[in-house]
């Protein structure tokens, strides 16, 4: 969906990804969009949005994560900007608690209503998913759900992200690191494995990815060198179970000829000649 405003940017053109994949929002270019010329009014539809979140007994710091930016000023001068990192239902709220007479807000409501449902089929509707639509489907929840784990292991101690999830991987893997998972698929440097990974290997890093979350907050871990433990021992106990049941193992599943990434732009290249 195109919403062209005086800014003539839509919603997917501000969206960005964290180190892990995870899209979200900069408030800041959201007012933009949303055709709000003043910080201040804008601000004041966030605290609508956040207080609705935690109405909903939703954590409102999970969807709304503050930041500070170092901006340029017109005398060359730099100076600290608010900003926050807003979820896909941190933008849904702010919509439904924006200004209902301008037109933008009532498409930002649809926009983000719709995306959102995209997210929650049902178990009938997915059988009925090609492999591609599947993938987009885990890929989707693997994103959510590794923003959700980092958040948990922060506050377990974890500072480096990067070797916790090698941890994870080389218990699922027998002992592969994402940069060996990588290579044996082939890819180019810095490419997204998950991207590169089928619908199966998808819900078996899923279900890796939510035990952790799961075991570390029952265990209360506060420590770097324990959750990264933990991490692994799921991670293993996951291939455990694929042994013990006969599955493949996710190494052996094969790896899709075309990344999520290049589906993408080819789906993107299509809609833009109709």
């Amino acid at each position: 969906m195109k919403e062209i405003n005086k800014n003539n940017k839509s919603f997917e053109d501000i969206k960005h990804f964290d180190e892990n994949g995870v899209e979200f929002w900069y408030a800041r270019e959201l007012q933009k969009v949303l055709n709000y010329s003043e910080w201040r009014k804008f601000e004041g539809v966030i605290k609508k949005a956040k207080a609705s979140c935690e109405n909903s007994e939703i954590d409102s710091s999970d969807h709304f994560v503050g930041i500070d930016k170092m901006v340029q000023i017109g005398s060359g001068a730099i100076r600290k900007q608010q900003d926050y990192e807003l979820t896909r239902y941190a933008c849904y709220l702010i919509a439904q608690n924006g200004d209902s007479r301008k037109k933008v807000i009532a498409l930002a409501q649809t926009y983000f209503a719709v995306q959102t449902r995209k997210q929650e089929i049902s178990e009938k509707e997915y059988t009925s998913l090609t492999e591609d639509e599947k993938r987009f489907y885990q890929r989707n929840l693997t994103r959510k759900g590794n923003y959700s784990l980092n958040q948990t292991a922060k506050n377990a101690g974890v500072k480096n992200f990067d070797i916790f999830h090698n941890f994870g991987y080389k218990g699922l893997y027998n002992g592969e690191t994402a940069d060996d998972i990588a290579k044996r698929k082939g890819l180019r440097y810095r490419e997204d494995i998950l991207d590169n990974m089928g619908s199966d290997e998808l819900i078996a890093n899923l279900f890796r990815i939510s035990q952790t979350e799961q075991k570390l907050k029952k265990d209360n871990v506060k420590s770097e060198k324990e959750a990264n433990k933990t991490h692994y021992h799921i991670g293993k106990n996951i291939r455990e179970v694929i042994a013990k049941n006969g599955g493949t193992m996710p190494e052996d599943l094969p790896t899709p000829k075309k990344s999520l990434k290049q589906l993408e732009k080819e789906n993107n290249k299509s809609l833009r000649k109709k």
